[in-house]
């Protein structure tokens, strides 16, 4: 973190605490991890998934009223308990990775998540014939527990497994919210011990509370009203120009 929470800090996070809670809150759903690549831009990546953790904790107890008990059981059970060794091994990589090795493979996941969005939008990832049973959702939960340790960018591992599944979208969005407001529950002892949060942290969390509720209040309503179509579009722009700063500056 900076040691002055100064006018380029806030212009970033800012923008990137709201659009997390846009998509948090259903709209552009997978999307909120997008915050993390954007921070890191002008933040070491420890400090930027530290300093989101708690924001994305709080979205996730504003998200769920409005989705409460509309979520798939079984499948949500499959990805928590699945995720648990995903964010150990997350957290065991962190303990001894070098912060340029983070960049890589946040810029990787910001990328990756692009090709993985227009592949399933043209259909060169086909829809699965029947739901995947239980144990692939185990795995692909600790995949998801991985890539959200690392990013808090679980979304698309869990898609994959909750897409077999043929939910509803108000389903779909009401299982990835209790699904991952308890990925980042595990998450919580392990960044403070490792301690990925600090003062400064924790003083930015609370300057940035109002505006993640802002972002999740704006996007339960964008969810019914709008098409994520023009969201989806510039998020995929934003996310590989700085996918691909980050993937530059990890390897040089």
């Amino acid at each position: 973190m900076p040691e002055v929470l100064d006018l380029t800090f806030f212009a970033f996070a800012i923008p990137a605490v709201i659009f997390a809670g846009i998509s948090k809150g259903g709209f552009g759903s997978g999307a909120a991890f997008a915050a993390t690549p954007l921070l890191a831009l002008i933040l070491e990546p420890g400090a930027a998934i530290g300093l989101m953790l708690p924001l994305l904790m709080l979205m996730d107890v504003t998200a769920l009223k409005p989705y409460w008990r509309k979520w798939d059981s079984p499948s949500a059970w499959a990805l928590i308990l699945g995720a648990l060794p995903g964010v150990a091994i997350g957290g065991a990589l962190y303990s001894i990775a070098d912060p340029d090795l983070f960049r890589l493979l946040i810029g990787l996941i910001a990328v990756g998540f692009v090709l993985f969005q227009l592949a399933r939008s043209n259909g060169m990832i086909p829809q699965a014939a029947r739901p995947m049973p239980g144990p692939m959702g185990a795995f692909w939960g600790m995949i998801a527990g991985f890539t959200s340790f690392i990013s808090h960018a679980g979304g698309p591992p869990a898609a994959v497994y909750l897409l077999s599944r043929q939910l509803d979208k108000t389903t779909f969005q009401a299982t990835t919210v209790i699904v991952f407001w308890a990925i980042n529950l595990m998450k919580f002892l392990p960044y403070f011990v490792l301690g990925i949060f600090t003062w400064q942290t924790a003083k930015a969390d609370l300057m940035l509370i109002p505006f993640a509720v802002i972002g999740v209040w704006i996007g339960v309503h964008l969810h019914h009203k709008m098409s994520e179509r023009l969201f989806f579009g510039l998020t995929y722009i934003f996310l590989i120009v700085t996918g691909a700063k980050l993937i530059w500056e990890g390897l040089t």
